[in-house]
C-alpha cells in the first residue's frame, strides 16, 4: 500500500535544477545535451523553464551512462543510442553480471578458507 501512495505522489515534471541534482550535472550540461540529442525534448512552460518528464530523465540516464561512466564522446553516445542501445546494454549488463558473480565467488572462497 505504501508503494501506491508513493506512485501517486511522484511528480510528473521536474525542473532543470532537480534533474541536475539527480545526476550531479550542471544545468548548462543538460541544456547542451538538449541541443546535441534530438530525442531529449523537455517541455517548457510559459516562462520558458524546462520541465523534464520521466521519459526525459530516462534518456538523460542513458546519456550519463554512456558519456560519464563509459567514456563515450557525444557523437559516440549518439550513435550508440541510434544503433540500438538494447543490444549493447544487454551485452554490457552480461559482462557486469559476470564480473559481479566472479567477485561473489572470490568472497565465498575466502570465507570458506577462513572457516577451515
Amino acid at each position: 500500500m505504501a508503494e501506491t501512495e508513493k506512485e501517486q505522489t511522484e511528480k510528473l515534471f521536474y525542473s532543470i535544477s532537480e534533474v541536475s541534482e539527480m545526476f550531479e550535472l550542471n544545468a548548462s550540461t543538460l541544456r547542451f545535451w538538449e541541443k546535441e540529442f534530438d530525442f531529449l525534448k523537455p517541455a517548457k512552460n510559459k516562462k520558458g523553464n524546462r520541465l523534464f518528464a520521466q521519459k526525459d530523465i530516462d534518456n538523460i540516464a542513458k546519456i550519463v551512462e554512456l558519456v560519464k561512466q563509459k567514456g563515450f564522446t557525444i557523437q559516440g553516445a549518439r550513435e550508440q543510442i541510434k544503433n540500438g542501445p538494447a543490444d549493447s546494454i544487454s551485452s554490457n549488463n552480461t559482462a557486469e553480471v559476470i564480473l559481479k558473480l566472479q567477485q561473489v565467488k572470490e568472497k565465498l572462497i575466502d570465507l570458506k578458507n577462513n572457516l577451515k
